[in-house]
């Protein structure tokens, strides 16, 4: 039996052959998606050039060169230099680092809560989901930009305190989906069966609820990391996230604001950058969706 054949048949020996048939199916499905793939792509080619930035920059996203201000694309600075003279490119692919780590890090902490607090909610039920979902209730009723502003103020500027703005922000949702999702399986069939085997509350929220939320959250995750990027890249333009002389693309599009009549590229360029990795997050969470969504028709 070949590798294909072992993974796409109808009678796995193991749950671990059943597991990697899951996803090998999953990725057929996703393969099929041609947008999805393209998101993929874009993402894989924003990894890449983060993790070779100081190999792919041509030069230092620092340097200032004020006899070289202004100048348009060529073949010495490819998409142009701006009012410092600082290269553009260099400073798109050095930013990309500054969005991955954004983005990585406000991840790591949204996934988590929010998939705690709607899991022990909808679970539990009763004064601990009121308290819970009123909190939630709190943190949705304002718009997550001007959530985040409120947040930074407080807290001062910084790309630390920007990601920590922002992770603050962007977890209700998650929360929200997480309880309604473990409100419609806290009464199937294998729960009660774990339940009069002797498993407390931990245990099957850790062992039985929260995979089966997972898949949406992954999907929501996702699609929020457009969202993300824009939060973090508005808070840059606003002053508010990474400081200079670090080569954040919304405080380099705040910069060239005033260059975009007569020297578009300036603002033009990280604007792109932002747009095309935006687009690239969107394209993959709606292929994700599509895959790991069990609503969805397969």
């Amino acid at each position: 039996m070949g590798a294909r054949d072992w993974l796409l048949t109808d009678t796995p020996g193991s749950p671990t052959q059943a597991q990697f048939g899951r996803a090998y199916q999953g990725w057929l499905q996703l393969a099929d998606n041609r947008l999805a793939m393209l998101g993929l792509f874009i993402v894989v080619v924003l990894l890449f050039v983060a993790a070779f930035a100081p190999w792919l920059a041509t030069h230092s996203p620092t340097a200032q060169v004020l006899s070289d201000r202004l100048q348009p694309p060529s073949a010495a600075h490819w998409l142009g230099t701006d009012e410092l003279g600082r290269d553009i490119y260099s400073r798109i692919v050095h930013g990309s680092r500054l969005t991955l780590y954004i983005v990585g890090l406000v991840v790591i902490i949204v996934g988590p809560v929010g998939l705690a607090v709607g899991t022990i909610a909808g679970y539990l039920g009763g004064w601990v989901d009121v308290v819970l979902m009123r909190i939630t209730d709190v943190f949705l009723a304002f718009p997550r930009l001007i959530l985040a502003l409120a947040f930074v103020a407080a807290l001062g500027p910084g790309i630390e305190n920007a990601i920590i703005a922002i992770a603050i922000t962007a977890w209700p949702p998650y929360a929200r989906m997480a309880r309604a999702e473990t409100l419609t399986i806290r009464k199937a069939d294998y729960i009660a069966a774990a339940r009069i085997q002797g498993a407390g509350p931990v245990r099957i929220i850790g062992r039985h609820v929260v995979p089966m939320c997972l898949s949406s959250v992954i999907v929501r995750l996702t699609l929020d990391m457009a969202g993300i990027i824009l939060t973090a890249a508005g808070l840059g333009f606003l002053g508010l996230g990474a400081q200079p002389p670090l080569p954040e693309w919304g405080a380099m599009i705040s910069t060239g604001r005033q260059y975009l009549l007569n020297q578009w590229w300036v603002a033009t360029m990280p604007g792109l950058a932002i747009f095309i990795v935006s687009l690239g997050f969107n394209l993959l969470g709606d292929g994700l969706r599509d895959v790991l969504d069990p609503r969805q028709a397969r």
